[in-house]
């Protein structure tokens, strides 16, 4: 599992999750019914000749899914990943979007 936070902007839901070692061609997003999968791999590796003495974060594999309400347009989410944070953006479909009502007299 790997951690995440999530919070909210008027137009979208935000996810940043922490995959140290990941990059754009380790990471795999995928979107099934419901459900957000986010996987990552990563392999360990010690410069030739030397072993692990210490290792602060653990190397392998990340997994983590959400289910996602009918408020998150699907068409609509971007991905990007730097130095081993991912974040999604998942942008609110029109319908759960705030509006304002306009009040008319009389």
């Amino acid at each position: 599992m790997t951690r995440s936070d999530v919070y909210e902007t008027e137009e979208s839901i935000v996810v940043v999750a922490d995959m140290p070692g990941v990059d754009d061609k380790s990471v795999s997003i995928t979107l099934e019914k419901n459900v957000l999968t986010l996987a990552g791999k990563v392999e360990a590796d010690a410069p030739e000749g030397y072993r692990l003495a210490l290792s602060e974060y653990d190397t392998g594999n990340y997994e983590r899914r959400f289910a996602l309400s009918q408020s998150v347009d699907r068409e609509g989410i971007e991905a990007s990943v730097k130095e081993g944070i991912l974040t999604l953006t998942l942008p609110k479909a029109k319908e759960a979007m705030p509006r304002k009502i306009e009040v008319k007299a009389g």
